[in-house]
């Protein structure tokens, strides 16, 4: 049977999800993924262990939304750049510490369905007056599906950048690999921004943070530990930030254990860089990604 009820992790409001084969959570507070495993197999989102639910603070872990840029507002198009109006831009966007609702939940065929809403002013985020729709739908069956929907209701185009940043669960950071990137250009922001080539997979002996830019449709994250293939596959994405910090920003970031670098990876299925998007009046855009896993075969 296939359930979802309304609890709460720490001080905020939370659904969790359960199917024959699957289970999840999710935070009103941000339309935040806290965590998603198969039954039967390790989690393949990743939630720290030192993880908090507290109001006005992100959770370190699962799918925070990032909206309506991401990153460094600084770094993102001049045109985007130019909307907000605010004093220092918070990173990451305006959405991920707000208060969500949750507008539709039920089951059909077996397959759970939620939609939260981002609810706005009618002057828009503060900082922000553009008057833009956002809403993160969420499907869960034989696969894991989220959608990012942006709407732009009001008379001029608006830009955004966003991405779903998604910590993945791994056995050991230092053995997995990342395929499907060989050939595309990336980002290398720890040296000065410089554009570079991936050839091959993508493997890991140090900090990494990188925006990789016209990517395939469909990635692999191989973990040779776990036997187990995740596989992501995007639409409305040509764009995705990898991010792991390695030993020594570990010791700096909030709601992370010392060595809980080595059990986790982000890809953060993402519209950044020259993957931004322009929302013409009325225009609509989805950012989607779905996720499952599969065994590993052989010597893989």
């Amino acid at each position: 049977m296939t359930l979802i009820r309304r609890e709460t992790f720490d001080d905020l409001p939370c659904w969790r999800v359960q199917t024959p084969d699957a289970e999840l959570r999710i935070v009103e507070q941000g339309a935040q993924i806290l965590d998603y495993r198969r039954h039967g197999e390790p989690p393949l989102l990743w939630l720290s262990e030192q993880a908090r639910g507290e109001r006005g603070q992100s959770v370190r872990g699962g799918v925070p939304v990032c909206w309506p840029w991401f990153g460094d507002l600084a770094r993102n198009p001049a045109a985007l750049l130019a909307q907000y109006r605010g004093a220092a831009a918070p990173f990451h966007g305006l959405v991920r510490t707000l208060p969500w609702e949750c507008r539709e939940q039920g089951v059909v065929d077996g397959v759970a369905r939620l939609l939260l809403v981002c609810p706005q002013p009618e002057s828009g985020l503060p900082g922000w007056p553009q008057a833009v729709e956002v809403a993160l739908e969420i499907r869960l069956g034989a696969r894991l599906e989220i959608a990012l929907h942006s709407r732009n209701t009001g008379p001029r185009p608006v830009w955004i950048s966003q991405a779903l940043h998604s910590y993945f669960a791994v056995g050991d950071i230092r053995q997995v690999r990342v395929e499907g990137l060989d050939g595309c250009r990336y980002i290398e922001t720890l040296d000065g921004w410089r554009e570079c080539r991936q050839q091959g997979a993508l493997r890991f002996a140090g900090e990494t943070d990188r925006l990789y830019l016209d990517l395939p449709a469909r990635l692999s994250l191989v973990d040779p530990l776990w036997q187990r293939r995740l596989c992501l596959e995007t639409r409305g994405s040509r764009s995705a930030v990898l991010w792991n910090p390695w030993i020594d920003k570990a010791q700096r970031l909030s709601q992370f254990a010392a060595d809980a670098w080595q059990r986790m990876l982000c890809i953060e299925t993402a519209n950044v860089w020259d993957d931004c998007v322009e929302l013409a009046p009325g225009g609509e855009h989805a950012l989607r990604l779905s996720l499952w896993s599969e065994p590993l075969a052989g010597d893989a």
